[in-house]
Formats: C-alpha cells, sequence, structure tokens
C-alpha cells in the first residue's frame, strides 16, 4: 500500500485529506509542523509527501531541502503562497509537482498518480522516449520520424530536449534547465530557453503553435507531456 505523508498546519485539510486518501487505498500519515514531518518521514519513510509551504517552526522548502538530503521520494507541494518565485524556489529545492491553494481533491489525486507512476517506472525506464511522430533514442542520442527519417539536434537543442524527456511529466523549473544544459551563471537566461523550446517544437511537434508534448507552464518551467 501506498505511505502518504501530509504535512499542514490547518486540522481541517489534514483531516479532509487523510478521509479522501484513504478512502482511495492510501496509508496516511499526517504532520502539522516541518520538524514533525522531517522526524515522521525517518521513521516511517513515506512512498510520497504532500506538503505546505507555510508551516509554523521551519518554512517548506527547507523541509524539501531536509527530505532530498537523504532520500529521493516524490513530494508534490499543496500551498496558498501562488507567486511565481515561491513555485520556482520550491521545485529549484526538489519538489516534484506545485498545486495552489484553494485546490480540488480531483486533481490533487490525479497529481498524486501521475508523480507516483513516474517515480515507479524511473529505474526501469526505457532508453527511448516517444515525441509524437518521432522515436527518440536517448543512450544513441538521435531522433527518427515514423517514415524514417533522422532529424537533426544541435548539441544544445539536444541537451534541452534530453533533460525534459528523461522527466516525463515532471515540471522542470526555468532555472534548473539553464543551470543544467548552459551551466552555473545562466539561470536568468530565460531567453535562451524561449529561443531552443520554439526551435525543438518546429522540428518535433506537430502543430508548433500547439504544443502536446513540450509544454511551457507560465513563470515556472516546462514539461514533456508523452
Amino acid at each position: 500500500m501506498t505511505r502518504i505523508l501530509v504535512v499542514d498546519d490547518e486540522p481541517q485539510i489534514l483531516r479532509a485529506l487523510r478521509i479522501n486518501l484513504r478512502a482511495r487505498g492510501y496509508d496516511v500519515d499526517i504532520a502539522a509542523t516541518g520538524t514533525a514531518a522531517l522526524k515522521a518521514a525517518g521513521s516511517h519513510p513515506p512512498d510520497l509527501v504532500v506538503l505546505d509551504l507555510g508551516l509554523p517552526d521551519l518554512d517548506g522548502v527547507d523541509v524539501i531541502r531536509g527530505l532530498r538530503g537523504w532520500t529521493t521520494v516524490p513530494i508534490i507541494v499543496l500551498s496558498g503562497r501562488a507567486g511565481s518565485n515561491d513555485k520556482v524556489t520550491a521545485l529549484d529545492a526538489g519538489a516534484d509537482d506545485y498545486v495552489t491553494k484553494p485546490f480540488g481533491v480531483d486533481e490533487l489525486l490525479a497529481r498524486i498518480r501521475a508523480v507516483t507512476r513516474r517515480h515507479t517506472t524511473a529505474d526501469a525506464a526505457s532508453p527511448t522516449a516517444q515525441l509524437g511522430r518521432h522515436t527518440v533514442d536517448l543512450a544513441a542520442h538521435t531522433v527518427t520520424r515514423d517514415d524514417g527519417a533522422e532529424i537533426k539536434l544541435t548539441p544544445t537543442q539536444w541537451g534541452v530536449l534530453e533533460a525534459l524527456l528523461r522527466n516525463p511529466g515532471k515540471l522542470i523549473s526555468q532555472r534548473q534547465l539553464l543551470r543544467d544544459v548552459w551551466g552555473p551563471g545562466y539561470e536568468t537566461e530565460t531567453g535562451y530557453l524561449r529561443q531552443y523550446l520554439a526551435q525543438l517544437r518546429r522540428k518535433l511537434e506537430p502543430d508548433p503553435t500547439r504544443p502536446r508534448h513540450l509544454i511551457t507552464e507560465p513563470g515556472m518551467g516546462y514539461r514533456y507531456q508523452p
């Protein structure tokens, strides 16, 4: 049974999520503070964490960093902080997704299912990925269309594409992509990403103006949607 640790200082949210998650077959632990969350995660390691950022003792971002010091467990932030800077900071610290309060339970459950699937299959992931009509071989660094034509990518285009495809469905912040592809010191050069994502969409998306696979999350980053 999947164990979920829910961390929030609002008793009504803890109660509602515990009831809803248990009704759907999840094992649920709860914590109302960051300190209690870190202790609970160490004592009974969860399979997934749902975490509020506004905790009374620790900032939720510090809790994310504390967890990331020893575990890769998926973390979904559930927060009333709607600013893009807060979202990017949480994602850069290691969160896997971000849901803004007020939220719908159905949306949260869908996010839980998605990150659980990604985490469960990550180690067994195929070295190939499908992007519409194109098959991307991550090991051979090739992109082949379904008619056999090979699509040529520049090294930088490939770097951006590979960073997204190795994290299917996961929201990757702009800063993380810039750091991973261009290196430290380029975290603010968001124009680079817009330029290279536009190039990749022209080469790989059926309709570059309405992308289905290389998705922009405004103010936050990008996501590869299989």
